[in-house]
């Protein structure tokens, strides 16, 4: 099999799910309280789009993965030290906002700048990969920006699997109601993909694919411009966790029946 791929993969920061976040008003709109001191993580739905790109390219000869990050250039170079061990990558950092309160449109723009700005980028052969869903900027809308302002038709979200045929042809598998899939077909790229969880489990970490990848990710974070979000009419009202309510009692020998009525009922108030 000749074909190869340039395969660009969107990935954001997130803090780690473990941490508690505690939503606060900051002088420049709605942040996360300590959002800075928190530890961060790669978006978890991104992880599985980038180590599918990685095996894609793996058993396609040729191929390269480009990983376009979205995120504060501190933040970004944590991450990094621990992503670059996973995969081999060439990094694309964009030194901005990484909280859950930016607008997809204006990251979608910024994202497609960056892309557009990959030296040798061939369309022809390009495939977008990205999170289907985000642990911050989950409007589930970005990604699909992105593939309008790129001129990608071809859209594909909730993948599990892809599969490329001999002749360039592509199998998608896409989630659909009922814990079932849609099977769809692709003629080739350019072809934007959304990653549910795939099929792959995360790569161990390897010291030798880290060392060249920090070779092209310090220079990268180095260079990355600093992105400033408008943020033109998007306001909020409040910004609070949600309220804990918890009202416990102990009954004996209660039927399923009346403790199914009286969860009803409960909720109901």
């Amino acid at each position: 099999m000749s074909i190869a791929y340039q395969i660009v993969v969107c990935a954001g920061i997130v803090p780690d799910p473990l941490q508690t976040l505690e939503p606060v008003t900051s002088p420049a709109g709605p942040a996360l309280k300590n959002e800075m001191m928190l530890p961060a993580v790669l978006d978890p739905w991104a992880g599985h789009a980038l180590f599918e790109a990685a095996n894609l390219a793996k058993n396609l000869p040729g191929s390269k993965v480009w990983l376009v990050s979205f995120g504060p250039k501190a933040k970004l170079q944590q991450v990094m030290m621990t992503v670059a061990q996973k995969v081999p990558f060439e990094l694309v950092a964009l030194d901005g906002p990484a909280s859950g309160f930016t607008e997809a449109t204006e990251v979608a723009a910024a994202l497609t700048e960056a892309i557009q700005a990959i030296p040798a980028l061939d369309k022809s052969k390009l495939l977008v990969f990205g999170g289907w869903e985000s642990a911050s900027r989950g409007a589930g809308a970005t990604l699909q920006m992105l593939g309008e302002r790129l001129g990608i038709s071809d859209q594909f979200q909730g993948v599990d699997e892809l599969k490329v045929s001999a002749d360039g042809t592509m199998e998608i598998w896409e989630r659909i109601e009922g814990g079932r899939h849609q099977v769809s077909q692709c003629a080739g790229a350019p072809a934007l993909l959304g990653w549910a969880t795939g099929n792959l489990p995360e790569p161990k970490n390897n010291p030798q694919v880290g060392m060249t990848n920090m070779r092209t990710v310090m220079p990268a974070l180095q260079k990355a411009k600093p992105q400033k979000l408008a943020g033109d009419g998007l306001k909020f009202a409040s910004v609070t966790l949600p309220k804990q309510m918890r009202d416990t009692k102990i009954v004996k020998d209660a039927s399923p029946d009346d403790i199914a009525k009286e969860i009803v009922d409960w909720i109901k108030q």
